[in-house]
């Protein structure tokens, strides 16, 4: 197949790179420049809390429908549950309009123990919620505009997820964290010799 004159190829009628001459070759190396082809990729990598939240600014995972349809899980507000006199605790939980995520996204609770939750669904759309508790989870659904409450016993220190497990509710960001402070209880603790605590 003949070369239209004017027009440069990289292959010719025998299928092998044919040399475009120096004219094409300025054109091809322009066109990597602006596709970025031949160049070394940077990696996008965080050193502090400052840079994390700025590359997740930057690549659209804190906000919903920006970088992924929903913000990555534990990017939103945090807060401490409240406790009352009696040891127990108490948070409130929202889902924002537009937002499929909750606020706070994660829930700290400063030791084992009675956590109340009161849920709020400011959105146009039905969700539910799913909380870990001691003896059987929680569930809760949620229609448009609605609220509820939920009573979770977390009497051990870790970490515990949440969810609207509808839809595609996780997947958008509507999944979020409590995190219970402290140590383990004396019998629950592994008969060993005392280790190093940093």
């Amino acid at each position: 197949m003949p070369v239209t004159p004017g027009r440069s190829s990289r292959t010719g009628s025998t299928g092998r790179d044919t040399d475009p001459g120096p004219a094409g070759r300025r054109a091809r190396e322009a066109d990597d420049t602006r596709t970025g082809a031949n160049q070394e990729a940077k990696p996008m990598t965080t050193s502090s809390a400052q840079d994390r939240a700025e590359l997740l600014h930057k690549l659209g995972l804190d906000t919903q429908n920006k970088g992924p349809i929903g913000r990555v899980i534990t990017t939103g507000n945090i807060e401490q549950a409240k406790e009352h006199e009696d040891g127990t605790m108490h948070v409130r939980l929202r889902i924002n309009p537009d937002e499929i995520a909750w606020d706070p996204a994660v829930i700290v609770m400063p030791h084992g123990g009675d956590l109340e939750i009161e849920i709020f669904n400011d959105d146009l759309n039905t969700h539910c919620a799913l909380f870990p508790s001691n003896g059987d989870r929680k569930f809760i659904w949620l229609v448009n505009h609605s609220r509820g409450r939920a009573k979770l016993n977390l009497d051990g220190p870790g970490y515990y997820w949440f969810s609207s497990p509808t839809g595609n509710d996780e997947g958008r960001g509507l999944t979020g964290a409590i995190v219970v402070l402290g140590d383990v209880p004396p019998e629950a603790r592994l008969d060993r010799p005392e280790q190093p605590r940093p």
